[in-house]
């Protein structure tokens, strides 16, 4: 930039340096100036009410949540890489993180708060941090369990040479993870990382404002700031917040994952160089500052320190040749302790729901239950019919990827039940019941995970094969069934798994809608389980989280599981 402007080099370099620093600093300024706010005492008044709608309080009440999402976040990533990790390495840690894993992403938010926020509130009592903590520990359950599976599945494709490769080398286990597994997983992390942050930000108003055991919970957020203009049916202050949300999310990707993804192509395997690679100009004044080098260099010491003393834990290899007797023996001691802990978790869930709640309540559950996964697989079928040629058509054309890439971003991580209200206001304008229009409402959350993975897996077709389809003249559905839809598929059951996981999730708010003073309620376990964690009925949120694990991970393991294998067998590029 100062260049185009005929700057000298050496006063390029200065202002520069001043540019990132001011940057530096300003960041610095505004975590210290909004973290103040964090620590304060608990008021006497929470709830709701307190949420004041004025348009002059949006940036702050923005930054709150901002502050939030970035702790949440950070969180997700170091779960990512420890639970990833083991995963990966472990076999005995892989047959218990990945179910474990499962049944986590499909347990709805509620779920998590109805547990945690009494917990983290007698932690830090009398402090509005026990609040803060539960809501980014809620807004980390949306992130966490996409970030892990995607760091597991890079981790187990990674290229058995490179494995080999590091064990010649002699490199310690802390010397491969940095130097070989987090560089090989950069890019799917990213990916998914940037779906996940767009998952946080669909539950920020369930994240902000919380009502749960009969007590509500509001931070200043601009999540509780849209569920306050929600409630006093104020038209116009709610689009003042879904402006702010765009201009939040529009930040966001600018200074935050276009730099990451520029940066990320440099960790590509691939054989010839990107015809189009991403620019960004936040990373182009990173790199042509010099305070990121000398960082670099004040903090080579402690990295060097950590590496040694790091090589405590061994390499790769070392001391995991035992014998075959010792081996069964570990694992019947772990399969023995993993049914003892379920069976005594089922004993005390039976034992608590039968003195509190009935067959019938089971039954209804399960009924409910079934409603909603009818609504989910319509999504994903619908989703898949109306954005697969879309995405295709994206992703196999560069010129339009360049410029629909950033809009699908930001529509993916803009938070659709910002628009609830007025979609709600619809509903009850036309007569409209929420039977019909939770689904529309859920699919506004749900369906970008399709488009998002079908664009990436359509733009990563080798340019090798679409030459030779042109060739063997390959035109119309003879193109698509021998060439488009085997190379989408593994990227579309990854998308469609994630947003029938984001269906669910989303019918705790898409069936029980409220627009001041009218409340929607849809026949589903969503509007069961919201209707039970704002009474505090705790037998029905433990009987509605129970089924809805259920469903969820019983689809993912007759449907999804199955057409994973599938793809990795006979479609993996």
């Amino acid at each position: 930039m100062f260049a185009v402007l005929g700057v000298p080099a050496r006063r390029r370099a200065v202002l520069t340096d001043a540019a990132v620093a001011l940057g530096v600093g300003l960041l610095l300024y505004l975590a210290i100036r909004l973290g103040a706010g964090v620590i304060a005492p608990l008021p006497a008044d929470h709830s709701l009410d307190r949420i004041s709608t004025d348009p002059s309080v949006l940036p702050y009440y923005a930054g709150r949540t901002l502050l939030r999402m970035f702790a949440a976040f950070a969180l997700s990533l170091v779960f990512t890489m420890v639970a990833g990790t083991l995963a990966a390495r472990s076999r005995r840690a892989e047959k218990i993180i990945l179910p474990a894993l499962d049944i986590l992403q499909s347990v709805p938010i509620l779920g998590f708060l109805s547990v945690t926020v009494t917990g983290f509130i007698a932690l830090f009592p009398g402090s509005t941090l026990g609040v803060e903590c539960a809501s980014v520990f809620a807004i980390f359950t949306s992130q966490a369990w996409n970030m892990t599976f995607a760091w597991y599945q890079a981790l187990r494709a990674q290229p058995r040479e490179l494995g080999e490769a590091a064990t010649m080398l002699r490199l310690t286990r802390w010397q491969r993870f940095w130097k070989l597994d987090a560089p090989s997983t950069v890019i799917p992390l990213l990916w998914n990382g940037m779906m996940s942050f767009g998952g946080g930000w669909f539950f920020v108003v369930a994240a902000e404002a919380i009502s749960v055991l009969n007590q509500s919970y509001a931070l200043p957020g601009i999540g509780s700031y849209v569920a306050a203009a929600t409630e006093r049916a104020q038209d116009d202050r709610l689009l003042l917040a879904i402006g702010a949300m765009v201009l939040l999310v529009l930040a966001v990707n600018l200074l935050f994952w276009r730099p990451l993804t520029a940066w990320a192509e440099r960790f590509r395997i691939e054989e010839a160089e990107a015809a189009t690679a991403p620019r960004s100009l936040v990373l182009d004044l990173l790199r042509r500052s010099s305070l990121p080098r000398r960082l670099a260099a004040l903090l080579r010491p402690l990295g060097e320190g950590l590496d040694r003393a790091a090589r405590v834990f061994g390499r790769p290899r070392d001391h995991w040749q035992v014998s075959a007797g010792r081996r069964g023996l570990g694992d019947a001691a772990l399969l023995v302790a993993v049914l003892a802990l379920l069976g005594w978790g089922t004993v005390s869930a039976v034992g608590y729901l039968a003195g509190t709640a009935s067959w019938a309540d089971v039954g209804e559950a399960a009924w409910l239950g079934l409603v909603t996964f009818g609504r989910v697989l319509l999504i994903v079928a619908v989703s898949s019919l109306v954005w697969v040629p879309v995405g295709v058509w994206i992703g196999l054309h560069p010129r339009v990827s360049r410029l629909a890439q950033p809009v699908v971003q930001v529509l993916a991580s803009f938070p659709t039940n910002f628009l609830f209200p007025f979609v709600t206001a619809l509903l009850i304008g036309t007569g409209v019941t929420l039977d019909w229009g939770g689904i529309l409402l859920m699919s506004l959350g749900a369906q970008w995970y399709v488009l998002f993975n079908v664009i990436a897996g359509a733009s990563a077709i080798p340019a090798d094969l679409r030459e030779a389809a042109a060739d063997l003249r390959l035109r119309g559905w003879l193109r698509w069934r021998r060439l488009i839809l085997p190379a989408v598929f593994p990227a579309w059951v990854t998308g469609a798994l994630t947003a029938a996981g984001g269906a669910w999730n989303a019918s705790i708010v898409s069936e029980f809608v409220s627009y001041g003073g009218d409340t929607l309620t849809a026949t589903g376990l969503g509007a069961y389980i919201k209707t039970a964690t704002e009474s505090g009925n705790q037998p029905h949120i433990l009987i509605g989280v129970v089924v809805m694990s259920a469903y969820v991970v019983a689809l993912n393991r007759l449907c999804w599981r199955p057409l994973q294998a599938l793809a990795q067998r006979r479609y993996h590029l």
